[in-house]
């Protein structure tokens, strides 16, 4: 439970998991026929930092379910724990996250297939000062933002500010930078879509040239945003 919460800390949009979760055979149904197995890391002084959920079935296929760690150092020693046992001549990884490192670590990059892409994320936002002041940012800046939520019949207008990784959103009647509807602000919430991008899709109007560029290092995060939770 540990490791996962530490890495559900530097991961944007991981879930929490509550205690029941763990208690119902973690909260998974099973991922082969076979004997489920966990792989557990642990560092120089013997404390667990990752773990891998896996299966072996046939015809001599590795299922890992999930690689779990905040250390790519560790993901790395998994994923090659993965690769290299014992009568296995397939290795499937489930659950990737966008922009994972693990098919680089290969010495084949073409060895490695994409087998499937799905969104199990989806980010509506409720109360949008709060939310903004909720998430960490790696780059000071302000704008303005005028969002329109076409189901609550609102449309607001908030000036952004952020100072040393932490926001403050406010009401305000200055010029917007940026007009967008309230699910383009879920698309780039968590870091995973650029504004740029929906403002070239015609999702997102910019209002000077500039917009879209101060917008982008704002929202930029670390990682990709990822969830192993489907809902």
């Amino acid at each position: 439970e540990e490791v996962y919460d530490r890495y559900r800390r530097t991961q944007p949009g991981a879930l929490s998991r509550p205690p029941r979760w763990w208690s119902s055979g973690a909260g998974q149904p099973p991922i082969a026929p076979a004997q489920r197995y966990v792989a557990v890391h642990r560092d120089a002084d013997g404390v667990a930092d990752g773990y891998a959920s896996y299966a072996v079935g046939e015809p001599r296929t590795l299922t890992v379910d999930e690689i779990i760690t905040a250390d790519d150092a560790v993901l790395t020693a998994l994923a090659r724990f993965a690769l290299e046992h014992d009568l296995v001549t397939d290795v499937v990884v489930k659950h990737v996250p966008p922009g994972h490192p693990l098919r680089w670590q290969l010495t084949d990059f073409r060895a490695a297939e994409v087998g499937g892409d799905t969104d199990w994320l989806w980010v509506r936002l409720l109360d949008v000062p709060r939310a903004l002041t909720a998430r960490g940012w790696s780059a000071d800046g302000e704008l303005v933002l005028d969002v329109t939520d076409p189901f609550l019949a609102e449309r607001d207008r908030y000036l952004l500010t952020v100072r040393d990784g932490k926001a403050e959103c406010v009401p305000t009647d200055r010029e917007p930078d940026l007009s967008l509807d309230v699910s383009d602000l879920g698309s780039i919430y968590l870091g995973g879509t650029t504004p740029s991008t929906l403002v070239r899709a015609g999702h997102v109007e910019a209002h000077h040239p500039d917009a879209a560029a101060v917008a982008d290092d704002l929202f930029r995060g670390e990682r990709a945003p990822h969830c192993l939770h489907w809902f």
